[in-house]
């Protein structure tokens, strides 16, 4: 098991790929092992591969703030990238808010209000376009800030003609659109990575096509709970222009199934405790409640566990009615 951790951690770190303890524990439980963090960061110190760090500030101390389900806010932003011929390209990425699911991510030289409007349109008929849309400030983007001249751009023009919220970055704030400028920095440092580098367009698009494929399908995601944004953009049903399109689910919860393979809800002042399966037992779940309608999601798999119509006259919920 050693030589697999090695083996993992140089192998992750040559693609350009994430190869921390909690990425490594993620690839080995898909291999059927069961090894803790803690015992691979002890692995990878013994073998001088990192190096001890000072104590940081427990994760639970951060303040994350996500959207709760699909396609209720994408964020769009352009970085830039210098092929091997010494000529500039600018990436364009529009990502989804809840999931971090880079949901088109394409190369140009340069990018303009046409093509960011095109990706907008291309993205939003393939996968349901969204309830709101986070950018800069960028003439791209807006025209905010060009004193009244030209009304609104392109891509102005058709959020407001689908009913969709546009949001903006605070001028010189860009952490604002902290998870897609996170995300241009994990794919530059993945195409960094890359030999030969790319001499043209095409090759670059080749590239991000295959980094985009290992991102949101087989790269966990600490944000998402060790889930792939693949996996958590598709468990949750998708928001849109007018809201909800699947129903008001006015209740979003993240919980884990107990030691008895049930898992506890409150409503109305009364504890209900529901039933999933003793199989399922320490399974972090996410549930979706929509007055007494409820679906209980496997957060890391996106399986549905179980869907019910809750008895408010009873505190538990059996998972066959008897």
């Amino acid at each position: 098991m050693n030589e697999r951790i090695v083996n993992l951690r140089v192998d992750l770190s040559e693609r350009g790929l994430d190869a921390g303890p909690t990425t490594i524990r993620w690839h080995l439980e898909r291999e059927g092992h069961t090894v803790s963090i803690s015992t691979i960061r002890r692995r990878l110190l013994a073998a001088g591969l990192i190096e001890p760090e000072p104590k940081k500030r427990p994760r639970s101390s951060y303040i994350r703030f996500a959207a709760e389900l699909p396609n209720e806010c994408w964020q769009s932003d352009v970085t830039h990238y210098r092929l091997a011929g010494g000529a500039d390209s600018e990436i364009l990425a529009w990502l989804d808010d809840h999931s971090r699911y880079a949901l088109s991510v394409t190369a140009h030289r340069p990018v303009t209000g046409h093509i960011v409007a095109a990706t907008f349109n291309h993205t939003g008929t393939d996968q349901g376009f969204p309830a709101s849309v986070l950018t800069d400030n960028a003439f791209i983007y807006t025209t905010r800030f060009a004193g009244g001249r030209g009304g609104r751009n392109r891509l102005e023009t058709r959020l407001a003609a689908l009913g969709i919220e546009h949001k903006h970055s605070r001028p010189n704030h860009p952490t604002t659109c902290g998870k897609v400028e996170r995300f241009h920095q994990t794919m530059k440092k993945w195409l960094t990575a890359q030999h030969p580098q790319p001499v043209g367009l095409d090759q670059l698009q080749a590239l991000i096509d295959d980094f985009v494929d290992e991102y949101n399908h087989r790269r966990p995601h600490t944000s998402l709970g060790r889930a792939t944004p693949a996996i958590a953009y598709h468990r949750l049903p998708k928001t849109g222009p007018a809201g909800p399109s699947a129903g008001a689910h006015y209740r979003v919860r993240h919980d884990r199934i107990d030691k008895t393979g049930a898992v506890s809800l409150r409503r109305a002042g009364r504890m209900h405790h529901i039933g999933i399966g003793r199989a399922h037992k320490h399974t972090r779940v996410i549930l979706l409640i929509d007055d007494l309608d409820i679906r209980v999601i496997a957060a890391d798999t996106g399986e549905m566990l179980r869907q019910l119509t809750l008895d408010p006259n009873r505190g538990y919920q059996p998972r066959f009615k008897t």
